[in-house]
């Protein structure tokens, strides 16, 4: 390998500021913020979602009720708004 040309790969503290949770991983991101963590100074980068705090991953996540929004919509347009057949069975 070429000796200068790769980034620096170290631990960064990745801090979801949304939930207050912190994590300490590897990466090449380059920031100017610092922070000690349990005595060691590392990178700071700050982020607004993490899996502490998705909805899909704390299980908030909401489900999108489909056929309630077909049956409004032939309802306020009936068949002038839809191309498709509606099966009368």
């Amino acid at each position: 390998m070429r000796n200068d040309i790769h980034p620096d790969y170290r631990e960064v503290v990745f801090h979801d500021l949304s939930c207050d949770f912190k994590f300490v991983t590897r990466s090449t991101i380059n920031t100017r913020d610092k922070i000690t963590l349990d005595g060691k100074e590392y990178p700071l980068v700050k982020i607004e979602v993490s899996s502490e705090s998705h909805p899909f991953f704390t299980g908030q996540h909401k489900i999108v009720d489909t056929a309630g929004r077909v049956e409004k919509f032939r309802q306020k347009f009936g068949k002038v708004g839809s191309k498709t057949a509606v099966s009368q069975g």
